[in-house]
């Protein structure tokens, strides 16, 4: 099978890239990436020239370089990753989400429905969306795949809108979708404007580690590895037109999972009182329209597909911190001055 995996050079496409080679050695992975701020060839050094691995530099807001590859590896599926993603920037800049996440991927559906033609009913699409797309919970309460659509961030309403060209796309022309709503990823490859890599890049430069309002949201970890498994699950056992919601079973709260991660990072590096981690955090305005809290009802993909997330956070936390302190180049070479500015433009 050729397989095209849109966006993975990114966090979450390029463990899932890895993944797919590893565990399914005969399909040939075309990783189709624009290369954007989060896009990084080197977190997929160990297999570039691996025999079933293609990489084609495509712009999803660009149809020609869509049809371009569907053309010359002849795609037979898709995992659609591809997006603007991070909430943050799409207050201070929504245009890049309006184009990216939702013209980017009605031009992907077209042109798969294009060239597909008689066999389009056959061939599997996949899009990968998030739990934001539902809003914010009260203090009780789960997402389901029934929970009303209610997003509250340019982000979020641009992933609800792809959701919902995917779900037309399947109603309409009887397309072979599945759509996944995930909660927080976490490991290896995360771009350090997010809160895990940021905490620790932060606390081993001895920089403010910024935690909204109170801290207090909360939100479901997902490890990336347990992600890539129930993808894989879904788009080869989900049944057409169906939404999973894939969580990780770990709530926390930003603030507990900071003060978590600061002991962890003070044990690793041998650092107590005053030079504990646990004094750079620094409570800054909160971000307008922040959502107090997620939570995945996952029931259905564990019933369904009998798919459950393998790690807790506790359980891979010392690992995720040694990926960190031993990747310090990966690290330096991907905050860019692109990466500062918005830094800067976010905190101060």
């Amino acid at each position: 099978m050729n397989l095209l995996i849109t966006g993975g050079a990114g966090f979450i496409g390029a463990n899932l890239v890895l993944h797919w080679l590893h565990n399914h050695p005969n399909d040939v992975v075309i990783n189709f990436d624009a290369l954007t701020y989060a896009g990084n060839l080197e977190n997929l050094q160990e297999i570039k020239t691996h025999p079933n691995y293609r990489f084609v530099l495509g712009d999803l807001r660009k149809p020609s370089d869509i049809s371009k590859a569907f053309s010359e590896y002849n795609i037979e599926a898709v995992i659609h990753l591809a997006a603007e993603s991070h909430v943050d920037r799409s207050i201070h800049g929504p245009a890049d989400f309006i184009e990216t996440n939702i013209t980017g991927t009605f031009n992907l559906l077209e042109t798969a429905r294009k060239f597909w033609g008689a066999e389009f009913s056959a061939q599997r699409f996949l899009h990968v969306s998030t739990d934001e797309v539902y809003g914010s919970l009260g203090s009780e309460g789960k997402f389901s795949e029934s929970t009303a659509y209610a997003p509250n961030s340019p982000y979020s309403a641009s992933k609800a809108a792809s959701d919902h060209l995917v779900r037309a796309w399947h109603h309409t022309y009887k397309m072979n979708v599945v759509t996944t709503n995930c909660s927080n990823n976490y490991g290896p490859f995360q771009f350090p404007e997010k809160l895990l890599p940021l905490l620790i890049n932060n606390c081993l430069q001895n920089l403010p580690i910024p935690v909204y309002g109170d801290g207090k949201n909360v939100r479901d970890w997902l490890f990336v590895e347990d992600h890539c498994e129930a993808l894989d699950r879904v788009f080869h056992k989900g049944d057409p037109g169906e939404v999973y919601n894939i969580g990780g079973a770990n709530e926390w709260s930003n603030i507990d999972i900071v003060r978590f991660v600061c002991k962890a990072l003070d044990r690793e590096l041998g650092r107590i009182g005053d030079e504990s981690c646990e004094k750079l955090i620094n409570f800054v305005t909160d971000r307008p329209g922040h959502d107090r809290r997620y939570a995945i009802d996952a029931g259905k993909i564990e019933k369904a597909l009998k798919w459950t997330p393998r790690y807790s956070f506790e359980q891979v936390l010392d690992k995720i911190i040694r990926w960190y302190l031993d990747h310090q180049d990966w690290v330096k070479n991907i905050t860019s001055g692109a990466y500062q500015d918005s830094y800067e433009r976010q905190f101060g």
